[in-house]
């Protein structure tokens, strides 16, 4: 039994499979009917060049390239795609982060509130500040009340946005600025008087 063109009830020749958004979509045409999808049909290409011409294609491209869809990042490295990544959450190799670079800034501005560069902070034993000159993500409000406002705002968003970790960061960061340092304890007393 043969299969009949999609089109006008010939003996499909020609058979297309295409898979978008996972869904499998199979076309059969006829040698006429695909000339006028444009597709072309090449009879009798030997299975050596064909599979030849898949492997080059393959070793020469960073990005599979899928008809009707935007290219798609590949590591050239790992073979590792973009999609993969978002996938997994796991890079493959390191060269995935330079093959992925253009897309990772986006994702990095999101997950990081709009910074995409490193700001990092010192331990306050070594010498705590950060020099003045040092890029910051965000310029930070000078003024104690603005200071507090701008966390409410932040802890109210990251609340709404159910980031709980970043939520219970920010209301410690809140409790520092608005209550003073109590400074260090009294020393415990001698006498009739201590407990």
């Amino acid at each position: 039994m043969s299969i009949k063109c999609d089109q006008c009830d010939n003996e499909a020749t020609v058979h297309e499979v295409t898979v978008r958004n996972g869904v499998k979509i199979e076309k059969h045409l006829c040698e006429a009917c695909a000339t006028q999808h444009g597709i072309a049909a090449q009879p009798n290409i030997p299975l050596e060049k064909l599979m030849s011409n898949i492997w080059l294609a393959h070793q020469q491209q960073a990005t599979v390239r899928i008809p009707g869809t935007t290219r798609i990042p590949v590591c050239p490295t790992c073979h590792m795609t973009f999609t993969e990544f978002r996938q997994n959450g796991l890079m493959g190799c390191p060269d995935c982060y330079r093959a992925f670079e253009a897309h990772l800034v986006g994702l990095l501005e999101r997950a990081h509130e709009g910074g995409s560069a490193h700001v990092g902070k010192r331990p306050k034993r070594v010498g705590g500040t950060i020099p003045p000159d040092a890029p910051r993500a965000k310029p930070q409000p000078d003024d104690r009340a603005e200071r507090v406002k701008a966390i409410r705002a932040k802890l109210d968003e990251a609340v709404k946005a159910e980031k709980y970790e970043t939520a219970a960061q920010l209301r410690d960061e809140l409790k520092r600025i608005i209550q003073p340092n109590p400074g260090p304890h009294p020393a415990p007393r001698d006498g009739p008087d201590a407990a």
